[in-house]
C-alpha cells in the first residue's frame, strides 16, 4: 500500500471502532471521569464529576491504579534486572555485564527528562479503567536520551497479523506549525511555511503517525516503517525504517475476534456503579424530605410566604379558626425505608471493592491472637487470589517496556559496542525478571 491506502486503511479502523468510544466514554464518566473525552469536547475548568452522586466507584478505580504501579513497579526496589532466557546462566562475565546493563537501564528510565513516572501512571489508569493503554519508548529530539509517552485511546487504533501480534499501529495528533517545522525540518509542507511566515506559528495541523510491518508498505531492510503524514495538506513528511514499532499496545484481557481488549472490573462494575449512583440520589432525596419535610398550607389563610428557615416568620390570616386545621403544618413523611436504602448502598459499596479486586490486595496482618499456621494460611489465601492478576500484567506492562528500552538502547550504543559484550551472552535471548511486594511475600511463605 503506498501512503494514501494506508490512510484510508486507517480511517476505516477508526471508524469501526467509534461504537467501542461510547462504552469507554461510560466508564470513564463512571470510574475515570478525567478521561471522559472520548465523544464529548471538554473544556478547561470543566467539573469532570458534576453528575455523580456519589464518588466511591471513582475511589476503587484509583485503588486499583495506584496498587498497579505499587505492585509492578515498586520505586523502593530495583523491580527488574536483565538476565537469560531459558533459565540459562552465563558465566561471571555475563553477570557483571547484566549487572551493568541493568543500572544504565535503571539510571535512564528514571532520568527527570525521561518522564517515565508520568507516563506509567497514565497507563495504569487507562489500564485499569479501559483495560488497554498505548504508551511509547523512544529516544528524545535532542538523542541523548530516552522519552516515554502514553495517549489517548481516542486517538489510537491498530490491528493484529495472523500470529495475534500487533501489525500496525495508528495514532491521530495535532501539533503546531511551529513545531512542525522544527521536527521536520525541511520536510514540512508548503502551506504549514506559510502559517509562519503569515504570523500564526500556534496554528494546530492535523497529522497522522503510522508504524507498520515492511510488508504493508515496502520492502526494507527492517522490519518496522515509521511515517508521518500530513493529513491536513494530504502530504509525507517522514519515512523512517526503523528496528522496533515503538508503541507498546499492552492489553488486560482480550477476546477472540477482537484486537481491543476491555478492562474486567469495570465491566463487572458498571451496572454496580449506575445502581449506586441512581440509589444514592434517592437517599439523598429522601433524607432531605425527612430533615426538611415539605409543607401543606391552608389556601386563603397563608398571608406571606413559608419561612421555613430558623427564625422566620410566616403571617397567618387573623380571622382563621384553628379548630378546622393547622394552617401550616408538614406533610408526613416515612422514613423506615432510609435504613434499608444504606443497607442496599453498604452492599453495593462492596460489590465494587470486588469488582476492582480491592478486596484480594490488602496483604493479612498478623494479630496476637492468630498462630503461625494460621498466618502461613492467610498468606497462602493472599498469594492465590493476587497472583492470577498480577502474573500476567508483569509481562504485558513491564516486560513490553523493559524490552522496547533495552533495545532502543542497545542500538543506539548505550552499553558499549555489540562487540564487546561477552561471549557467554552473545547470540543468547536476554529478558527481564522482576521483583515485587508479590513475589516478597511468596519468599516469605518458602522462608516460613
Amino acid at each position: 500500500m503506498d501512503i494514501k491506502q494506508l490512510h484510508e486503511t486507517a480511517e476505516g479502523l477508526f471508524s469501526k471502532r467509534s461504537s467501542l468510544l461510547l462504552l469507554w466514554q461510560e466508564q470513564a464518566e463512571n470510574f475515570y471521569p478525567q478521561r471522559a473525552d472520548f465523544t464529548v469536547t471538554r473544556s478547561l475548568g470543566s467539573d469532570f464529576a458534576a453528575d455523580l452522586m456519589s464518588s466511591y466507584p471513582l475511589l476503587c478505580q484509583r485503588d486499583l491504579q495506584d496498587q498497579l504501579g505499587v505492585m509492578l513497579r515498586p520505586t523502593a526496589k530495583e523491580w527488574f534486572e536483565t538476565a537469560l532466557q531459558h533459565g540459562v546462566e552465563p558465566d561471571n562475565e555475563g553477570k557483571r555485564w547484566l549487572e551493568y546493563a541493568t543500572k544504565t537501564m535503571r539510571r535512564a528510565m528514571y532520568s527527570p527528562p525521561s518522564q517515565f513516572n508520568k507516563a506509567m501512571k497514565e497507563g495504569d489508569g487507562d489500564y485499569s479503567c479501559f483495560g488497554q493503554t498505548v504508551t511509547s519508548v523512544r529516544l528524545n529530539s535532542m538523542r541523548n536520551g530516552l522519552l516515554y509517552r502514553c495517549y489517548h485511546l481516542r486517538d489510537c487504533a491498530w490491528i493484529e497479523n495472523a500470529d495475534g501480534k500487533i501489525a500496525a499501529v495508528f495514532r491521530k495528533y495535532k501539533l503546531p506549525a511551529r513545531d512542525l517545522v522544527k521536527l521536520f525540518k525541511g520536510k514540512v509542507h508548503s502551506k504549514v511555511n506559510d502559517l509562519i511566515r503569515n504570523n500564526k506559528p500556534l496554528e494546530e495541523v492535523e497529522c497522522m503517525h503510522m508504524i507498520v510491518e515492511s510488508d504493508m508498505y515496502q520492502e526494507g531492510k527492517m522490519p518496522y516503517w515509521s511515517l508521518h503524514y500530513d493529513v491536513q495538506n494530504k502530504f509525507l513528511m517522514e519515512e523512517v525504517n526503523t528496528w522496533n514499532r515503538e508503541y507498546n499496545v499492552e492489553r488486560w484481557q482480550t477476546v477472540s475476534g477482537s484486537q481491543y481488549a476491555f478492562s474486567p472490573s469495570t465491566i463487572a462494575a458498571l451496572p454496580e456503579a449506575r445502581l449506586l449512583q441512581s440509589m444514592t440520589y434517592t437517599l439523598l432525596e429522601a433524607g432531605e424530605k425527612t430533615a426538611n419535610p415539605p409543607m401543606v398550607a391552608t389556601k386563603d389563610v397563608v398571608r406571606s410566604d413559608v419561612s421555613i428557615y430558623a427564625g422566620g416568620i410566616t403571617w397567618v390570616d387573623r380571622d382563621y379558626d384553628e379548630r378546622l386545621g393547622d394552617a401550616l403544618r408538614s406533610m408526613s413523611i416515612d422514613s423506615k425505608g432510609l435504613p434499608f436504602g444504606a443497607e442496599m448502598a453498604r452492599d453495593s459499596r462492596s460489590m465494587l471493592m470486588q469488582c476492582f479486586y480491592l478486596n484480594k490486595l490488602s496483604l493479612p496482618q498478623r494479630g496476637p491472637e492468630m498462630t503461625a499456621y494460621e498466618i502461613g494460611q492467610r498468606i497462602q489465601e493472599y498469594i492465590r487470589g493476587a497472583l492470577p492478576l498480577f502474573e500476567p500484567m508483569e509481562m504485558e506492562r513491564n516486560g513490553q517496556v523493559c524490552d522496547l528500552t533495552f533495545e532502543i538502547m542497545f542500538r543506539n550504543g548505550a552499553f558499549g559496542s555489540p562487540q564487546d559484550m561477552p561471549k557467554s551472552l552473545s547470540q543468547k535471548e536476554i529478558g527481564f525478571q522482576f521483583q515485587s511486594p508479590l513475589h516478597d511475600a511468596i519468599e516469605a511463605q518458602k522462608g516460613q
